[in-house]
């Protein structure tokens, strides 16, 4: 009888101050009313929060792992930089399916938020853009790490595309931030996308007169000498044109980096301004004829005036 009564009361001990203790720590929180309704956060809601989220974060860090193991090193970091998106979107659910099961009204806290969502939704509206573009680009492949492109005028190699951003390195090692709402809204020359040969054009103009032959001649003869010009295919010369002041040639050949184009093409002019020297051929500068005609009577006023 004594065991037995010791040990009710160790039970009732258990019941009622450790677990009752533990019940009053676990429903203690604070609560406030939206309308006629009670929203009530207690510390049991707070740690059954914080113990999904993490549960989550473990999952979606598994699968993340399973499936970038099955992909090309390439394609893990598109999949990465959307999963990204996709991992945000998955916690607001858990938390709203969480705080709906344990007895929160979601649709109060919904309504309530409404105008601030509507805010937030018109304050990044860019943002929004910028995430999509970025998907847009990931997924169709509209732009890849390694490709030259020109924006604005500027001419940029991109060597990292993130959800928001895509950042290029200039031919003046400048870093370009560019938001990727940009490459969906805006022009933007893509110069490696088929290929990574381009084509490239070198303009000059020789005086009246010269012999268009030899002029071609000592153009192809550049182009061959000059490092970063492909052999194949070769290159070639076009008279484009009968200009105010000269013969206009432009001188066309392909290279495999255009990222380094204006180098190829500053060494390729002096070459041509050098070889034109040792060949007699004159690159001519804009000439005008001036033609003074006095109205009658004129010369005969400015005679008298200068006796005068």
């Amino acid at each position: 009888m004594q065991d037995q009564s010791a040990t009710e009361k160790v039970t009732e001990v258990i019941e009622q101050d450790i677990w009752g203790l533990i019940k009053d720590f676990w429903n203690a929180g604070f609560s406030y009313n939206i309308g006629s309704e009670e929203i009530k956060i207690t510390v049991g809601l707070i740690v059954l929060i914080v113990s999904t989220f993490l549960i989550t974060s473990i999952v979606l860090r598994v699968i993340r792992s399973f499936i970038t193991s099955k992909l090309m090193e390439e394609d893990k970091m598109k999949f990465i930089s959307v999963f990204k998106f996709i991992k945000y979107f998955v916690y607001v659910v858990v938390i709203l399916i969480t705080l709906s099961s344990t007895g929160v009204d979601v649709t109060i806290l919904l309504t309530a938020s409404a105008a601030l969502f509507v805010g937030l939704g018109l304050a990044l509206q860019e943002l929004f853009q910028d995430v999509i573009g970025g998907i847009f680009i990931i997924l169709d492949k509209s732009l890849l790490v390694g490709d030259v492109i020109e924006l604005e005028g500027r001419v940029a190699r991109v060597f990292e595309i993130k959800l928001r951003t895509t950042r290029a390195l200039t031919r003046d090692d400048k870093v370009m931030i560019i938001p990727n709402h940009k490459f969906i809204s805006d022009t933007v020359y893509n110069y490696t996308q088929n290929h990574k040969t381009t084509r490239e054009v070198v303009k000059v103009g020789v005086a009246y007169g010269s012999d268009v032959e030899k002029v071609r001649e000592v153009l192809l003869e550049c182009a061959r000498e000059q490092k970063g010009i492909l052999k194949k295919p070769e290159p070639f010369v076009l008279f484009e044109d009968f200009g105010d002041s000269a013969l206009l040639f432009g001188l066309h050949f392909y290279i495999s980096d255009s990222f380094v184009d204006p180098k190829v093409k500053s060494e390729l002019r002096f070459k041509i301004n050098n070889k034109f020297r040792l060949n007699n051929i004159t690159i001519p500068f804009p000439q005008r004829d001036v033609h003074m005609f006095y109205p009658r009577g004129r010369e005969n006023t400015d005679e008298l005036s200068d006796d005068v």
